[in-house]
């Protein structure tokens, strides 16, 4: 069965978003994923690579009177999160043979077929992930039991109703901040399970494991598999993450790390395959450098850990 997927990036995101799709056609047998580029970079790049399953769409195309609208008063950041909502309903409205419809993050890795989880989905209307944090997170739970990284919708009376309820509510609010039960695009599916009866919660272990819900795992490499208290790893979302230059990476900070070290089997793989969109990256422009870092990480680190959170908050919006 051709599965149909979606998701969001600019030039910034290009080495990690690349990456996700070559993990897809690595273990997904027949599929498309529509990707709104962000900027025309973006779209140039993956049109000069030619990975048959990718559909590239022109933010233009997406962007309607009340997208514009909104995206005059949010941070890049909290316009990709109205976006996520907005383009999937595009696209599952814009593509009439498109029956269920998956958005996706674009810095998540596929390490083997993720036709486990829409076996487990089955008609389901509408699929979600919870976070599943390990206890020493259980405090964030506050910013969403649920994380945006693979929604699944279904062509049917609720999983579009569903869809179009979230798209509004992110159109009307959006933003980096907890406020009257709000919490950027997240929070919203909070209220999913209790009011669509065919809103199913992903319960295999191999999706959705993440810096967050590491540490209660048992996390082993077996037979060329890397398994999770014995299941397969199907998808991991490398929260953090970041590119430098010389092929170095800042995996995790401490807030994870102090815990549970990152799972290196994991890592080490992600590692590799990003640097391997980024040879093909370079073999169209041999300077390409967008999304590769040039600051401190210790620093920034520090400040993480030091300063306070109204502070933080105050960066976050205004930096």
């Amino acid at each position: 069965m051709k599965r149909y997927f979606c998701t969001l990036f600019d030039s910034n995101y290009l080495i990690k978003g690349l990456t996700m799709i070559n993990s897809l056609t690595k273990y997904c047998k027949e599929f498309e994923i529509y990707v709104l580029c962000i900027d025309e970079k973006t779209k140039n790049f993956l049109e000069k690579i030619k990975i048959s399953q990718v559909k590239c769409i022109d933010l233009y195309e997406v962007e309607n009177e009340s997208l514009l609208k909104a995206k005059k008063n949010r941070t890049k950041t909290e316009y990709c999160w109205t976006l996520a909502s907005c383009f999937t309903w595009y696209v599952i409205n814009k593509f009439n043979n498109i029956q269920q419809i998956t958005y996706l993050d674009a810095d998540l890795l596929f390490y083997s077929n993720p036709d486990k989880i829409f076996k487990e989905i089955g008609n389901s209307s509408i699929a979600i992930i919870e976070h599943r944090f390990s206890t020493p997170f259980k405090n964030l739970e506050i910013n969403g039991k649920f994380c945006v990284e693979w929604n699944t919708f279904r062509r049917d009376k609720e999983g579009m109703k569903c869809l179009e309820s979230w798209k509004n509510q992110c159109l009307e609010w959006c933003y980096y901040k907890l406020e009257d039960g709000k919490m950027g695009d997240q929070k919203y599916l909070d209220e999913w399970p209790s009011k669509y009866n065919s809103c199913h919660i992903i319960k295999n272990l191999g999706a959705g494991i993440a810096p967050w819900n590491y540490s209660q795992y048992e996390i082993k490499f077996e037979n060329n598999k890397i398994k999770i208290n014995g299941e397969n790893l199907i998808f991991y979302h490398f929260h953090q993450f970041q590119i430098f230059n010389n092929n170095k990476f800042f995996r995790l900070g401490n807030i994870y790390t102090k815990h549970k070290n990152e799972p290196e089997s994991i890592y080490k793989t992600y590692e590799e395959e990003i640097l391997k969109s980024l040879n093909k990256l370079r073999n169209i422009n041999p300077n390409f450098e967008d999304g590769i870092k040039k600051r401190n990480v210790l620093f920034s680190e520090i400040i993480k850990v030091l300063l306070p959170r109204r502070v933080k908050n105050f960066i976050r919006r205004f930096i």
